[in-house]
């Protein structure tokens, strides 16, 4: 795995770092070094030196800078001129680079490769609210891919691909699409468009906008009622669309299953607390209609994988699902 160092003036390394890690989960092979106000090029270094020991494999290593020329560039650079092959330098930091190289990593073991792929995401990331703000030859977004889903002269029947959608993610999370799920779940799924499944955010306006905008560069969102999605799991038009689907919660998974989407597997994310629900865990909270509704899902053959990231360890439905019908019980 290409080890990664984070490098800043300040503490805005170790702040990023942090940052990643909440998004993309923890993380091996990857380092913060900071420059201190009262401290010198030779410090910096030491520590650069120190971060690259520390990895695994010393072969392939990329180093993430905040800015061009100064005394932590100067001093990686020192360092990279000793193995220009393999190793590599980017500068002016930011999160989308940090996490587009974590992802980046997830199928490279090539530095030069790596610090290739993550320019555009890093200047993707900047961006401004309104859009009318954003200097002219950037404001164009980036294109959907021509087979996420079928354009509107496509006629009613036509076949694309092998005339069925894929699922390479379905995800029950209350918070639906944000950071874990833009960053981390779509660098490790790849897929080229991301579906709310919901009926109650459908009917809202913000809640859509919202979602869409919070949509990662090249990966287009959209926001469907369930009737509307089963109309589109049917619709032969969606063969090429790989999709990672998003459910608020158990109940319209389970009316959506019911329905005819074949989907196999559940990846449980988060379920938020409110009044008459207990925490199971720090980040799902349930009742007894959760609890009963994730036993039907069950009785139907769906499997649940249990994390909030794709580095996360799997956790136990099973025991999640007893541990919640006891706390309900004592509740009462």
């Amino acid at each position: 795995m290409v080890g990664i160092v984070l490098t800043s003036h300040g503490g805005f390394a170790d702040g990023i770092f942090q940052s990643a890690e909440m998004i993309f989960g923890k993380q091996e092979n990857l380092a913060h070094v900071i420059l201190k106000p009262d401290e010198g090029p030779d410090d910096i270094r030491a520590k650069m030196e120190k971060a690259v020991a520390s990895f695994d494999d010393q072969d392939q290593v990329l180093f993430l800078i905040d800015l061009w020329g100064g005394t932590p560039f100067n001093q990686a650079n020192n360092l990279v001129k000793e193995h220009e092959y393999t190793w590599a330098i980017v500068s002016g930091m930011n999160l989308p680079m940090v996490i587009e190289a974590l992802g980046q990593r997830m199928g490279s073991d090539n530095a030069h490769d790596i610090a290739k792929a993550i320019v555009k995401p890093g200047r993707d990331g900047i961006k401004t609210q309104p859009e009318s703000l954003m200097p002219k030859e950037t404001t164009a977004k980036s294109a959907s891919s021509s087979d996420a889903q079928p354009q509107g002269a496509i006629p009613e029947g036509t076949v694309i691909g092998d005339g069925h959608i894929k699922y390479v993610l379905a995800r029950i999370d209350s918070r639906l699409l944000h950071g874990q799920v833009a960053t981390g779940w779509t660098k490790a799924m790849n897929p080229n468009r991301i579906i709310v499944v919901s009926d109650n955010v459908a009917k809202d306006k913000i809640r859509k906008t919202m979602i869409k905008e919070a949509a990662p560069a090249g990966v287009p969102a959209n926001v469907v009622p369930i009737d509307k999605m089963l109309k589109v799991v049917k619709d032969p038009r969606f063969g090429n669309t790989k999709a990672l689907i998003l459910f608020e919660n158990p109940e319209d998974a389970l009316k959506a299953i019911e329905g005819g989407m074949d989907i196999k597997e559940l990846n449980i994310g988060s379920m938020a607390y409110s009044d008459g629900k207990v925490n199971v865990n720090t980040v799902l909270a349930m009742d007894q209609k959760d609890i009963d509704t994730y036993k039907k899902l069950k009785d139907l053959g769906v499997k649940f994988d249990v994390r909030k990231v794709p580095s996360d360890g799997k956790q136990n439905m099973d025991e999640l699902l007893e541990k919640a019908q006891k706390l309900v019980d004592e509740k009462k």
